[in-house]
């Protein structure tokens, strides 16, 4: 099995606030990162297929046409966007990054041919970053 992975970089805003609990709540659960006036990041993708290359590319994916299909489904729809307005596969989801790499992985995965998605590891900051490898069980 060979894993290829491509690299992407872009940057969104949000806040994490939950619309079932008081402010106070949030602000106890959420911390700055509930702030009104939301907060950015600068976020690192890494979307990593597998699968078996093919005997006459020696690809297991095209990466040119990889990247395409990551900026088109992911990357033209949350750079330079506010997670919790904007992003329509965000739509009433709280934008954790646990629950923004879930949410990439649905959005690419239908389209993902002749390979497998295998992982989406999602950079918020240089401290926190999630990897998520499909359905939670």
């Amino acid at each position: 099995m060979i894993y290829l992975t491509r690299k992407e970089s872009f940057n969104s805003a949000h806040k994490l606030y939950n619309p079932k609990w008081t402010e106070e709540k949030n602000k106890q659960v959420f911390g700055k990162c509930s702030n009104a006036n939301w907060h950015g990041h600068n976020y690192q993708l890494f979307i990593t297929v597998k699968g078996i290359p093919d005997p006459d590319t020696g690809f297991v994916v095209n990466a040119h046409e990889l990247s395409l299909l990551i900026k088109d489904r992911v990357i033209d729809k949350v750079d330079h966007s506010n997670l919790n307005l904007d992003v329509d596969f965000m739509k009433d989801i709280i934008p954790s990054t646990e629950n923004f790499a879930k949410a990439i992985w649905e959005e690419l995965a239908p389209y993902i041919k002749d390979c497998e998605l295998h992982c989406v590891k999602l950079v918020e900051t240089e401290k926190i970053y999630v990897e998520y490898f499909g359905a939670l069980s």
